[in-house]
This record gives C-alpha cells, structure tokens and sequence, in this order.
C-alpha cells in the first residue's frame, strides 16, 4: 500500500514498545485485535520485515483451527525456521512441544539476553481448541515470559473474544501491556490513497470500507464505476473475495446467523421485517441477533435519540464494504462468475442514489461525533437519530448530551446526499418542522444540515452548515 498510508501510528507504537523491550531486557505484551482482513497482519509483517531497526530475531505463527497436537507442530515448524536463540535447538532436532506451556516455556528460556518478537496471530483459534490457554499463558507470562527480553504480540480478528481476553475476571486481566485496536482506513486517509476530492472519497469509503487490500486496488485517477467494472469482472478480484472470506471465517457453522446478515444486508432494518424475510422463528432471530450484535459486533443496533425512552430499535451492517458486498454482490454472484459483471455494475447504478442516501448516514454521523465537544452544537456529545414505530417520522441526525433519553435535544439535522441539487430552502423547512416532532427539542436546538453538493442561499438559513470536506476533516 502506498507509503503505508494510515499505519504509521501503529508502526511506531509497536517499534516504541520494542525499544522498551531492549532498553530494560523485559517483557512486553500487546494484545492487538481489529475486524477481519483490516490488515493487522500485514501490519505486523511490515513492522517485522522494516520497522524494527535494527532486525529483531522473530516468529510469527497463525493459527488455523487445526487439532491441538497439528498447531503445536506448525508452531514448532514456525520456530525452526526463524533466527530466535530457541531456533537453533529446535533446527538441531529432538525438541517437540506438547502443550502450549511447554512451548512458551521453552522459548522464554531460550531467549538468553536477546531482543525478541513472538507473534501468535488468530489467537481466538487456539482458545477455542483450549480454553485453558488463557490462564496458561499468564502462568508463562508471569514466570518467564515478562521476565525475558520478549515482546509478546497476540493477535485477533474475532473482536468480542479478543476485547474480553483482558476484562479483570479474565486470567489475563492486567498482563498486556498495551491494547491495539487497528481500524479501517477513515475516509480522509481513503482520500489521501485515491486523491480524490472529499465527496467522492466519501462515496468510495461506502464500497471500500476502510480495507486496504481492497483499497490499494483502485487505481489513482479511476472514478468509482471503473473500478466497479473493473473488479466486478474478475471473480477472484479482491472486492468480491473480501466479503466471502469475512462470511467465511467469522460464521463456518452458523448458518441461521448468516441469513439474518444477508436478510438485514438486504436493507431489512425492524426486528419484524427480518423475520418475515427471513422466514425464521422469533427465538431464532433472537440468537441470531446475539450473536450478530453481541458476540460478531458485525450488526449494530440503534434505538431512536430523543428525550423520550423507546425500544423501536434498527438493524444494520456496521461495516459498510460488507454492507455493500451483501447488498450487491452476494446475490449477484452467478452473473459475476458467467463474466456479466457489467450487468451487475448497471444494478448498483441503478440503486445507488437511494442505497448511498441512506448507507452514508452512519458515517456523517460518526464524523459529526468526531468534531464534538463544539459549541456549534450545543452540548452535544452523542449523535443518532430518530424514528417512529409507524415510519412516519424519520430524522436523520439527533445530538444529546446524554445517550440515553437526554433531558434536551442539543441538535437535530437533515442529510442530503444527493448529486447536482444543493440543500435548499424547502430541506430547510422540512427538518424545521421535524424538530417539532423529536421528542426533548424547543425553539433553541440548533438544526444541521450536511449537504453533498452545498446550499444555496435560502438552504444556508441552517444554524450548521457542513459539507463533505468538513466530514473529512473530522478524520484528519
């Protein structure tokens, strides 16, 4: 990827803790966890293979779901072939690793005075296989492991499990030494990669989602539909592959939970919606949602933002390019796969305008977060929406002081994505009236509008005018 956009600050963090780790001969554990093919491990390669001056000894193992005994052997596989002091021994034949213990053990030992790296990527993995890992490896950690000149790195996609590895009723409460969380791509550094201008960097950031595998394959100067053609033809491209190896990994046996993705990626958005399209029982729907929402985090669920309490809550996709994928390109595989991506690029053509208006709500959203505190809206400190049972109310950016029926209403906002028309006077007076319908606002709660293409001079009468490259500044 170019220069490595996006990644420096993770590149020096982990070099920052490596240098910790020669300047006191003690150990370091980071505990690194991001949503699948967001590039953790590409990362830790490039700080392996040219971010840690000087070269580091290194082994970097990825687990792969097989038996206990199979990891254990490619773990020791992994180690003969690397330059750890422990290599040598293990490449003079005579040491087999019989647990997990043993071998982290055994490399602690071996390291002598030597500055080290040991990267356990897809750690979830291991502690499906053996839930026994964790307090093995703080028994490691506490006797040898921290004690040796070894920064320990423990990677994971599976973002619930790797997030409660260090809850302080876990064996591992306390051990790392630094949590990374490696996002997405934001939409200013998808502009800094693409050169593209703000509102265009936008919409990209609504197919691409942040990833840098699909992202460095949109070619500088390329307008988003000739990279649609261009990766839509080719069913190994890496937009389609992406979304079939997210499905893939986080759900291999949980097929109810991957219909209600595709039913919700659909644009389905009520929990009766989704069951009627899905077909399915209540109870189903409702485990399929836990594990959606609380144990993938890949769904998220909003309730409505005013100041009074209600339960009407909205499913979506959280990441947008798997929001995107399972919206345009799962359903249409078999024309993909017979060469007819032209076919399906004319489908999201035809689509996009009403499929971007509304997917690009989460991400204003997000941005205006990003901003605040600012006086230009109130007090606010979160931002939602709003939304009645009977869908006859609909308000696309509500601010509060508080998440949860706030008191008053700061904010209330209108986002008009469209191309050509700017927001303008009647916009104006629509969300003017809504503010009225938005239960905790009065007379002094500021009205936003976000505008792709500007406003003109009655659409201006906003108390907040915001257009994309506000929204991309709110990421630099």
């Amino acid at each position: 990827m170019s220069d490595f956009v996006g990644r420096r600050g993770y590149m020096a963090t982990l070099e920052a803790e490596l240098d910790r780790v020669r300047q006191t001969g003690r150990g370091r554990f980071v505990s690194m966890r991001g949503r699948r093919r967001v590039g953790k491990s590409r990362l830790v390669d490039e700080f392996l293979g040219r971010g840690a001056r000087p070269s580091v000894p290194h082994v970097f193992f990825t687990a792969s779901r097989q038996p206990l005994a199979r990891e254990l052997e490619m773990f020791a596989q992994e180690v003969a072939r690397s330059e750890l002091p422990a290599g040598t021994v293990v490449r003079g034949g005579g040491v087999t690793f019989g647990s997990w213990d043993g071998a982290l053990t055994f490399l602690a030992t071996a390291a002598g005075e030597t500055a080290q790296v040991i990267v356990i990527d897809e750690f979830p993995y291991l502690v499906e296989q053996d839930p026994s890992l964790e307090a093995t490896l703080q028994k490691v950690w506490d006797r040898y492991l921290g004690e040796a000149p070894v920064l320990l790195v423990l990677i994971g996609s599976d973002v619930s499990m790797m997030s409660a590895l260090t809850q302080y009723d876990r064996p591992l409460y306390g051990r790392p030494t630094l949590e990374v969380v490696v996002e997405p791509f934001g939409p200013h550094e998808t502009a800094e990669m693409l050169g593209l201008p703000a509102a265009d960097a936008i919409d990209a950031q609504l197919v691409l989602g942040g990833f840098p595998q699909i992202t460095q394959e949109w070619r500088r100067g390329t307008d988003m539909w000739d990279f649609l053609e261009e990766q839509l033809s080719n069913p190994t491209s890496p937009l389609i592959v992406g979304g079939e190896r997210i499905l893939s990994a986080e759900f291999p046996e949980e097929a109810r939970a991957r219909q209600v993705l595709a039913t919700i990626g659909s644009g389905e958005r009520t929990f009766t919606t989704i069951q009627r399209r899905a077909g399915i029982h209540e109870t189903t729907l409702q485990r399929a949602l836990e594990v959606l929402v609380g144990q993938k985090r890949v769904v998220s669920a909003e309730r409505p933002l005013s100041g009074r309490a209600s339960r009407e809550t909205h499913y979506a996709v959280a990441d947008p390019h798997l929001r995107f994928w399972l919206r345009f390109v799962g359903p249409n595989m078999a024309e993909i796969e017979r060469g007819r991506g032209g076919l399906v690029v004319a489908k999201i053509r035809e689509d996009w305008s009403t499929y971007r208006g509304r997917t690009v709500e989460p991400l204003v959203r997000e941005s205006i977060l990003r901003m605040l505190p600012d006086g230009r809206f109130g007090d606010a400190r979160y931002v939602g929406g709003y939304w009645t049972r009977k869908g006859d109310v609909e308000v696309d950016l509500v601010g509060a002081r508080k998440k949860s029926r706030p008191e008053r209403v700061a904010f209330v906002g209108s986002i008009k994505w469209r191309e050509r028309t700017p927001f303008g006077g009647r916009d104006l007076g629509r969300i003017a009236a809504q503010r009225n319908e938005v239960p905790g606002t009065d007379e002094d709660t500021v009205l936003v509008g976000v505008s792709r293409e500007g406003f003109d001079e009655q659409g201006g009468g906003v108390d907040v005018a915001l257009v994309p490259e506000d929204l991309l500044e709110a990421w630099r």
